[in-house]
């Protein structure tokens, strides 16, 4: 399946951190380019975590969780949360007012979802996302191309 991954690598991708909390309240994360908007009403939108995730078995039991659209300066952070690291929210620019969500402090946007559906689907759990409220702060995006991270060029620049 190597041409099926090359041909994926082709497709650009905005870049989210998908975030939840576990039942003690424990943050727990992942960076997700495989996001997509559903429904427009009732506003749906779907992330996939990998069973192989560390933090799968909660997302698999977690009824919220928030998806952070990331801009270019995060590209160290989208790698943190792309790896195997223990603790992915050191130091980080997070925001932990709410006591069952984490927040990208800076991100260029947040979306604070509750689980719609969940459904198996091959190696990855799909999660559908009702969102419940949507942030938006002015910025370019973090974009995925070509197993790489890359800025949004202006037309002409």
């Amino acid at each position: 399946m190597n041409g099926f991954k090359a041909a994926l690598a082709r497709f650009p991708s905005g870049v989210t951190i998908v975030t939840t909390r576990a039942a003690d309240g424990t943050p727990h994360g992942f960076t997700a380019s495989a996001f997509c908007s559903v429904s427009l009403d009732p506003p749906l939108v779907c992330v996939c975590v990998a069973h192989s995730a560390r933090c799968h078995p909660v997302f698999a039991q977690r009824d919220e969780f928030a998806v952070n659209f990331l801009r270019p300066e995060h590209a160290d952070l989208a790698m943190r949360f792309a790896s195997k690291e223990e603790d992915k929210f050191a130091g980080g620019p997070f925001r932990h007012d709410d006591p069952r969500l984490v927040f990208v402090e800076d991100a260029l946007a947040s979306l604070e979802c509750v689980v719609h559906s969940r459904y198996e689907v091959g190696d990855h759990t799909m999660l559908v996302g009702e969102v419940r409220r949507a942030e938006v702060a002015p910025g370019e995006p973090l974009v995925f191309y070509n197993r790489a991270f890359h800025r949004v060029a202006e037309p002409g620049s």
